[in-house]
């Protein structure tokens, strides 16, 4: 028997959407069999990045493949959270990013991609306070007195941040509003950078994400209060900045995302294994002392719904405060 040519094409076009269909979910099953990049948005030695190389790590042991950390600096974080929302949805391909890229970048910077569409969260990392640090030299001992030294000298003290829209940024951008001073800001490709200058004495002062306790504890640097709603259990005595009546209150939180599309059964193995090791003993270790901790595990539509109404909350602070990024 002879099938018209129209016929042949419609039976083999159909064979071939039989045999792809199974050729996919085996390429999803098989997952991984190659080394993954694990893009952090920011650069390296900042808390960001030592929690993703940590992180890295333990999943390189448990998936049986390499995770390579692979810092993709700039503009605030979205160099990187580009490269990945445009990367292919196939699992080889990660972000790590604090949540000021994703909260805050979306209301300060035209961008070529939308956070909501073009990525989807995974699982979140960890969470901590934000210290607000002084150079020692800086003739304030709290909170108050800094801020009385900032408004009899305007525009002269200036701060440190990770880079122009980052959640340090912001959070000097809420205090000048809520305490009524005006400081200058000097952007970083980092905070390590950042602190580095602190310690130097070429900046007054900045919010740090961890990584100036160790000098907070050795009076390289003076902790003048904490940014959040709790203080710090390891600064216990330091007052949070409303207590000091500065009314700022802010956080920080990581998570890993994957290019929106990323096959679901990779999301949800990603995230069973990210929840299982930022719970480890040696994680929680390490996370304590950059005095943060993990976050507690959330399935990905949680962790997305829970970005999505952070996300409200701090397009409202950008606007009401007028934030901007020259």
């Amino acid at each position: 028997m002879h099938l018209p040519r129209r016929c042949l094409s419609a039976v083999a076009l159909a064979l071939g959407f039989s045999l792809a269909a199974p050729a996919a979910a085996q390429s999803s099953a098989a997952w991984p069999i190659k080394p993954i990049r694990m893009v952090v948005n920011f650069a390296a030695g900042g808390s960001t990045d030592i929690i993703a190389r940590s992180m890295s790590t333990r999943l390189s042991e448990t998936l049986g493949q390499q995770v390579v950390v692979d810092n993709r600096v700039g503009v605030g974080g979205n160099i990187g959270l580009e490269a990945v929302a445009r990367a292919p949805a196939d699992g080889y391909t990660l972000l790590h990013s604090s949540d000021g890229t994703i909260l805050i970048n979306p209301f300060l910077y035209k961008m070529p991609v939308d956070v909501a569409r073009d990525l989807d969260p995974v699982a979140p990392t960890a969470k901590a306070a934000i210290f607000f640090v002084v150079r020692p030299g800086l003739p304030a001992k709290n909170l108050a007195e800094f801020v009385s030294y900032a408004r009899a000298n305007p525009g002269k003290l200036n701060y440190g941040s990770a880079g122009n829209g980052t959640l340090q940024h912001v959070a000097a951008e809420m205090m000048m509003r809520a305490a009524n001073i005006q400081v200058t800001h000097v952007p970083y490709k980092g905070s390590q950078q950042a602190l580095v200058d602190l310690l130097g004495g070429q900046i007054d002062f900045t919010f740090d994400l961890g990584g100036a306790i160790p000098h907070i504890k050795s009076d390289k640097v003076r902790l003048l209060a904490v940014p959040g709603p709790v203080r710090s259990p390891i600064f216990p005595d330091t007052p949070t900045m409303a207590e000091a009546g500065t009314n700022v209150d802010i956080t920080w939180m990581s998570g890993v995302y994957a290019p929106a599309g990323t096959p679901r059964d990779i999301v949800l193995r990603l995230n069973r294994e990210i929840g299982r090791i930022m719970h480890t003993p040696e994680t929680r270790a390490m996370l304590t002392s950059m005095a943060a901790e993990a976050v507690a595990p959330m399935s990905p539509e949680a962790f997305a719904a829970h970005q999505q109404k952070a996300r409200e909350r701090f397009g409202a602070v950008v606007r009401d405060a007028k934030i901007r990024v020259e």
